[in-house]
């Protein structure tokens, strides 16, 4: 249904005093047959989501040809 994206950089942690990579929060608003949305929400470094955007537009393409 949606999809949101966010970037972020953690810059320390309780188990690490100093962090300073970038991540990406994903955000996925998904319906099921029944019309019911569920909401999911997960963390990726910057390749993994360069991977998920290449992977989704790929996606894209083929739902775009059915």
């Amino acid at each position: 249904v949606d999809i949101k994206w966010k970037l972020g950089v953690a810059m320390s942690s309780d188990t690490c005093r100093s962090l300073k990579y970038p991540y990406v929060t994903v955000t996925l608003k998904v319906a099921d047959p029944s019309g019911q949305i569920t909401e999911k929400s997960f963390e990726m470094t910057i390749p993994q989501f360069k991977n998920f955007f290449r992977q989704f537009k790929e996606m894209a393409a083929v739902l775009e040809t059915v």
